[in-house]
C-alpha cells in the first residue's frame, strides 16, 4: 500500500482528535496537548522506529513552527477586547519591558554558571526559553471576542504571549552575533542596536498598523460593511499572511505585525459579529497546527532527543520553570494594583513551547553554537514539562484564582 495511504489515514484521526476528544477529557486533568505528545510517542514506540530528530530537518521545523505561531497570534489578536490604551496595557509594558529581559539574563546566567554552556549558546537558551508560548498557552488565555468580561491574569498572558514572540527576537540576533563575533562590544553591536532592536521592532509595529488598519477599513467601512456581513472566516488567514510578509519584506518583525495586525482591524468595529468568524476559522487551525506539532514532537521523544539528558539538565529546567519565572514574573508585577492570587498565577504560567523550537532551529541554521547539544536537551526537557505540568494545573488553578479574587475583593471592600 502506498505510504501517502498511511499519511491521509494518520492526519485524518488527527483532525478527529482535535475536534472531538476535548468532549471527554473536559473533566480530566489531563489536556489535548497531553494526549497528542503521548500519542506521537506510542506510535514510533510500537512501531519500533527510532524516532524523530527535529535537528535534521531543520528547514521543515521552522517553517511549521513559523507558521503555527504567526496564526496563534492573529487568534490573540483577535479574542482581545480591552482597547489600545497605556493604562489597560501597563502590567503586560511590565511583563514585557521587565520580565523577559530579566529572564532572559537569568537563564542566560544559569547556563553559562551551571551547566558551562559558552556565553552565544547561554544567550540563545535564554532568548529561546523566556517568552511565554502563546500556542501552548490558548488554556490560559481570554476567550473569544465579547465572550465574557476580561479579567487581569487571562489579558496580561494573552497579551504579553501575543508580544514577546517577536519582542524577543533581537535577543536571538544577539546570541547569533555572539556566536559569529565573540564576545566584546564592537561595531556589530551598534548594528544590532539599530537594526535588529530598534528598526525591526518599529517596522513589524508599523506594518502590522498600516495592514490592521487598511483590512479594517475594507472589511468594515466600503459599501455598508458587505465583507463583514458575507465574508468567509478563512479571511483570517489572508490577514496573517498578508501582514507577516509585509513586515518581513521591509525587515521588520513578522510575529508583532501580525499581532498588531489583528488588534488594529479588530478596533474599527470591536463588536462587529464578524470577528467572530475569523476568530473561530483562526482557532480551528491553531489547533490543527498545534497538534500535528506536538505528535510530531511526541515521535521525536521516542527517538534520541532526550539521549543527552543529566541531572544538572533536569536541575536547570525546573529552575527554569518554578524559579525563575515566578520569582522574576512576581517582581515585575510588585505594585501593579493586581491581587496576590493573580500575581502568582501570571508568574507561574510562563508556559514554554513551539517558539523555543523555533527560535532554536532559526539561530542554528544561520550560525553553529558551542554545547547546542546541551542546549537542545533542556529545552526540550523544558517544553516537555511544561506541557503535562500547566496542562494538568491550568484548569484547577485558574478556578482557585477566580476564587480566591472573589475573597480578596470581598476582604478589601470591607476595609
Amino acid at each position: 500500500m502506498e505510504s501517502h495511504i498511511y499519511v491521509l489515514g494518520g492526519f485524518g484521526l488527527l483532525i478527529l482528535l482535535v475536534a472531538w476528544f476535548p468532549i471527554f477529557i473536559r473533566n480530566l486533568p489531563l489536556t489535548l496537548p497531553i494526549i497528542c505528545v503521548a500519542v506521537g510517542y506510542a506510535i514510533f514506540a510500537v512501531a519500533g522506529e527510532e524516532g524523530l530528530n527535529p535537528r535534521d530537518y531543520p528547514a521543515a521545523l521552522t517553517f511549521l513552527t513559523e507558521l503555527t505561531i504567526i496564526v496563534s497570534l492573529t487568534g490573540a489578536g483577535l479574542s482581545i477586547d480591552k482597547r489600545l490604551r497605556w493604562r489597560e496595557w501597563a502590567n503586560t509594558a511590565r511583563l514585557i519591558g521587565l520580565a523577559m529581559p530579566l529572564s532572559i539574563a537569568a537563564i542566560a546566567a544559569l547556563g553559562a554558571f551551571f551547566l558551562g554552556l559558552p556565553w552565544e549558546a547561554a544567550a540563545l537558551l535564554g532568548a529561546a526559553l523566556a517568552p511565554t508560548d502563546p500556542v501552548l498557552a490558548a488554556d490560559v488565555r481570554v476567550g473569544p471576542p465579547q465572550a465574557e468580561p476580561e479579567d487581569e491574569v487571562r489579558f496580561s498572558l494573552t497579551s504579553e504571549a501575543g508580544l514577546n514572540d517577536g519582542l524577543a527576537f533581537p535577543f536571538i540576533f544577539l546570541a547569533i552575533g555572539l556566536a559569529s563575533h565573540g564576545v566584546g562590544w564592537g561595531a556589530w553591536t551598534w548594528e544590532w542596536l539599530l537594526l535588529d532592536v530598534v528598526w525591526r521592532v518599529a517596522a513589524g509595529c508599523a506594518a502590522g498598523w498600516v495592514v490592521g488598519s487598511v483590512l479594517g477599513n475594507i472589511v468594515y467601512r466600503v459599501r455598508h460593511k458587505i465583507i463583514a456581513r458575507t465574508g468567509q472566516g478563512f479571511a483570517s488567514l489572508g490577514i496573517t499572511f498578508v501582514a507577516y510578509a509585509g513586515a518581513e519584506l521591509i525587515h521588520g518583525y513578522g510575529f508583532i505585525a501580525v499581532f498588531v495586525a489583528a488588534l488594529v482591524m479588530r478596533r474599527r468595529d470591536n463588536h462587529n459579529e464578524y470577528n467572530h468568524r475569523l476568530y473561530d476559522f483562526t482557532e480551528q487551525a491553531e489547533h490543527l497546527l498545534m497538534m500535528t506539532l506536538l505528535v510530531l514532537f511526541g515521535g521525536s521523544l521516542a527517538g534520541t532527543l532526550l539521549d543527552g539528558l543529566t541531572w544538572p539538565i533536569f536541575a536547570a529546567a525546573i529552575v527554569v520553570l518554578f524559579v525563575i519565572r515566578p520569582v522574576i514574573g512576581m517582581l515585575s508585577l510588585a505594585g501593579s494594583g493586581m491581587y496576590r492570587c493573580e500575581r502568582s498565577i501570571v508568574s507561574l504560567f510562563g508556559i514554554r513551547g513551539v517558539g523555543s523550537f523555533y527560535y532554536l532551529a532559526y539561530a542554528t541554521k544561520i550560525e553553529d553554537f558551542g554545547e547546542v547539544d546541551t542546549v537542545w536537551t533542556l529545552v526540550t526537557l523544558v517544553v516537555l514539562i511544561s506541557i503535562v505540568s500547566y496542562g494538568m494545573l491550568s484548569a484547577p488553578l485558574m478556578g482557585w484564582m477566580d476564587r480566591r479574587r472573589e475573597i480578596e475583593a470581598k476582604s478589601l471592600g470591607a476595609q
